[in-house]
């Protein structure tokens, strides 16, 4: 009889370990649980700054270190963020995008910026370029024309906290002039000529990286001396372009 017992009793516990094996490996709605992981970012944001940006011989180690710590995947719709670290720039509703992120490195790196400095961005948009400035520990004023965008780029600039960004609704042509003058301005917006009231917020010894033009753009850097500004072309871009008060000036000329 007791053998019978001692039976029954391991037949129940091994009862017991196979059942508790087939609740932990399925999941509710079927299937191997944990069979499907999320993509490594961590893995992905790496792969990108080695393979798209340092390979094009982007060098600022600021910038390097920011491109690597900011979760690009944040400032991308769900239906895209798969392709988020991507060579290539994606949609980001309201006819906007989210630049490449080789542009959003070398456009930082050619501002010449450093810790403490305030910069001046023009185009918020989906606010991936204003994290990348502000994880640089620049102290960012941007501006965003497209209310339901600047309200998206500040609620995630915000959860992510970067307290160093500091967002605007409204038209980017007139800068913030209460913040100037600024180390470097930044336009991810192309307009078919620089916006002087920019340029005067823009320090003395300072640069503009602005993509310039209709349908052939150019990214531009424009440094601010005392005599006036000095430009140079960088390489051509294709960027949306700059919309209100520039628009409208160039209407009341034609």
């Amino acid at each position: 009889m007791a053998g019978h017992d001692r039976a029954s009793g391991i037949l129940r516990a091994v009862l017991a370990v196979l059942l508790g094996a087939i609740v932990v490996g399925c999941s509710p709605r079927g299937g191997q649980a944990g069979s499907r992981s999320g993509p490594d970012w961590n893995v992905l944001r790496e792969r990108m700054v080695r393979q798209q940006i340092e390979t094009r011989g982007v060098k600022d180690p600021e910038v390097l270190t920011a491109m690597r710590s900011v979760p690009r995947h944040r400032f991308v719709p769900e239906d895209y963020r798969e392709a988020s670290y991507q060579d290539s720039p994606l949609p980001i509703g309201e006819s906007q995008t989210i630049s490449q992120p080789y542009i959003v490195a070398l456009m930082s790196e050619l501002l010449e910026v450093g810790p403490g400095d305030k910069v001046l961005e023009i185009g918020t948009g989906s606010g991936y370029q204003a994290a990348v400035l502000a994880a640089m520990r620049v102290e960012v004023y941007t501006v965003e024309i497209r209310q339901g965008l600047c309200e998206r780029a500040e609620a995630i600039l915000a959860e992510l906290g970067y307290d160093n960004a500091h967002v605007r609704c409204g038209d980017g042509y007139g800068g913030w002039p209460e913040e100037a003058p600024f180390a470097g301005v930044i336009v991810t917006a192309a307009p078919d000529r620089i916006p002087e009231p920019l340029i005067d917020q823009l320090a003395v010894g300072a640069r503009m990286v602005i993509p310039l033009g209709d349908f052939y753009q150019q990214l531009m850097v424009i440094k601010k001396t005392d005599d006036g500004v000095e430009e140079r072309s960088v390489i051509p871009v294709r960027f949306v372009p700059m919309t209100g008060e520039i628009e409208r000036q160039g209407e009341d000329t034609q």
